[in-house]
């Protein structure tokens, strides 16, 4: 599937099928994340894999809309390094560009993916502090769901023209 048409039809995929994903998909997803666009190139993400059953179900227990975590294969939580962010406040959209690039390479492999935000319920962010000994320099921003789709959604069309404006509102 080519860049369009994977973004194009990407859709949030909360059921997933009974497959584990090989650690070679895994690699090619980080591989994907780490070639995101950040802000001098000063690339300030950390990338936890979870893999645990046991990990993933406990999730929903902070994070209201993780509930999918109890079916997923896999979750990547991205995080944000302070200490590698040399230009101050934009951590949070280098991350968040290391997020888009792994659920578009996702819908492109044939995976299914869902964007749980983190970033800024600080319930979560202590919540995945906690259970996963995430030091206080780094900051959890978001956490992707991932597996082999059991569902299947429409393409939608959501061009609208009328938030377009030219050279001026």
């Amino acid at each position: 599937m080519d860049a369009i048409d994977a973004i194009l039809s990407r859709r949030s995929i909360r059921k997933y099928a009974k497959k584990s994903i090989s650690k070679k998909l895994i690699k090619k997803l980080l591989e994907v994340a780490m070639s995101a666009p950040s802000a001098g190139n000063q690339q300030p993400w950390h990338f936890i894999v979870i893999t645990d059953t046991q990990i993933l179900i406990k999730i929903p227990t902070f994070h209201n809309h993780a509930q999918m975590l109890k079916e997923a294969s896999l979750g990547i939580l991205i995080c944000l390094d302070k200490n590698l962010e040399t230009h101050k406040g934009m951590g949070i959209q280098d991350c968040s560009a290391a997020t888009e690039n792994i659920l578009i390479a996702v819908q492109a492999i044939g995976l299914g993916a869902v964007w749980l935000g983190v970033y800024p319920r600080l319930e979560r962010i202590n919540g995945l502090r906690k259970l996963l000994n995430i030091p206080e320099n780094v900051i959890p921003i978001s956490l992707i769901s991932i597996g082999y789709p059991a569902e299947e959604k429409p393409r939608e069309k959501r061009y609208n023209e009328s938030r377009i404006h030219y050279n001026k509102w």
